[in-house]
């Protein structure tokens, strides 16, 4: 999800033994774009957004011409056309992102087993097993990058280090089409040069408390004694701040990832100030959430609402439930009452959205420490909508609550899901 636009580029050009750089970090290059441009090979080289073209859509990705415009991913699609208004902006397709996801995920599969997913379109590959049999990690990631590109048409962008952070961030800087490997004892000079804002979590808020205290670079924050660190920005996240900024970063790659939580957002087609609207898209996203949890055969203890207001201030409220729940009117019940608490009833509110933290495995029933689950009604009914559905299809079934009245039609305004939000398959996540 680089946002580069490939200025200030560097690239390792010549071949190198040095195997202390075993973690490499495979990035495609503005995937969904360069997908796109595969069959439009006639824009290539112009400056190209993804998205609907309507005001209230957001930028899906961008080319990097796009990119030197300060077009980023994310952002509203009336800026980016402002920003630039000689952009080509094309239609997003998750199904062919998907397909060429696949291949190339099977690519990296044969390199070596151990492969972290980080999404749709970039991976984690520990390459410590395969350097005996396919050469140094020089070789490995050149062969990669050339198989890439002749069986798909699209580049990838690689970093080598001997941790996860920096390999990462080796890859950014050398986007686009680029390999940079980074030995472990060229670590430190590597990382102390480079901006604030390429160590990991380091979003705009910490970014400017950081800035204020003086420090402009990684190196900055290495010189920097951790009390100052840990009183601006807290024990945890101070501590972490000095060890990345030292290149140290324990975490090994991992070929199995744990789903972290379970949501659905959507922006309206226009501003609501309804709070009737409001409730009634809440219940059709935990509903949503809820047959997802169920097909996974999880539930969670945590519901988060997400709410967004015309001028784009994002306001996040959670409540952690004594049991967790995969029920779709429990989660309900619990984050429309955050809705009531946040006082935003009469706002005009631009996204809402449902989330649910804090998975553990199995039905929520089956934690009920009580002599009967008091929500034995709703899972019986929505277990037999699970079926219903199963059979006859989703749409076939909707809440009564949902229906407006008089047409009988889902009650709700929408330009479609956010970024945020998954289609069917969760293997592509909207936004690059």
């Amino acid at each position: 999800m680089s946002k580069q636009d490939g200025s200030g580029r560097l690239v390792t050009s010549h071949p190198t033994d040095d195997a202390t750089a075993p973690i490499l970090h495979v990035d495609m290059d503005a995937f969904f774009a360069s997908v796109e441009l595969l069959d439009r090979p006639d824009l290539v080289g112009q400056p190209v957004v993804i998205g609907h073209r309507s005001e209230r859509s957001v930028v899906t990705a961008a080319t990097y011409e796009a990119r030197k415009y300060g077009v980023n991913s994310a952002m509203p699609m009336a800026i980016a056309l402002r920003r630039c208004p000689q952009a080509v902006v094309l239609e997003p397709h998750g199904e062919k992102y998907r397909h060429y996801s696949s291949i190339v995920m099977s690519m990296f599969d044969d390199v070596t087993p151990m492969v972290e997913r980080l999404g749709i379109d970039e991976a984690f590959l520990d390459v410590s097993g395969s350097i005996r049999l396919m050469g140094s990690p020089f070789e490995i990631a050149t062969e990669l990058r050339r198989r890439v590109h002749d069986e798909t048409g699209l580049h990838c962008s690689i970093g080598a280090a001997s941790t996860k952070f920096v390999a990462k961030l080796a890859s950014s800087v050398a986007k686009p089409d680029g390999l940079l490997i980074v030995p472990h004892d060229e670590t430190l000079g590597f990382l102390h040069p480079r901006p604030i804002s390429g160590l990991w979590g380091v979003g705009g808020k910490t970014e400017e408390t950081l800035l204020n205290l003086g420090l402009r670079t990684i190196g900055d924050v290495a010189a920097a004694p951790l009390d100052t660190l840990v009183r601006a920005v807290g024990p945890a996240g101070g501590a972490k701040l000095h060890a990345l900024s030292w290149g140290r970063d324990p975490r090994s790659v991992t070929t199995t990832t744990e789903e972290k939580s379970v949501g659905h957002e959507v922006t309206f087609s226009s501003d609501v100030t309804d709070p009737v609207e409001i409730r009634r898209e809440l219940l059709r996203l935990s509903d949503k959430v809820a047959v997802r949890l169920r097909a996974a055969g999880m539930s969670g203890r945590t519901v988060v609402l997400k709410l967004r207001t015309t001028d784009f201030v994002t306001i996040t409220r959670s409540k952690t439930l004594a049991e967790p729940t995969d029920l779709g009117r429990r989660i309900y019940d619990e984050v429309r009452s955050v809705y009531e608490a946040t006082g935003k009833q009469h706002e005009r509110i631009r996204l809402v959205g449902v989330r649910v933290e804090q998975l553990v495995a199995g039905a929520g029933g089956g934690f009920s420490l009580g002599l009967w689950d008091d929500d034995a009604d709703w899972r019986e009914a929505e277990s037999t909508m699970d079926a219903l559905q199963a059979k006859f299809g989703s749409a076939m079934l909707t809440p009564a609550s949902l229906l407006r009245p008089g047409n009988g039609r889902p009650g709700r305004r929408r330009t479609g899901a956010s970024p945020v939000e998954p289609p069917a398959d969760p293997g592509y996540s909207g936004v690059e």
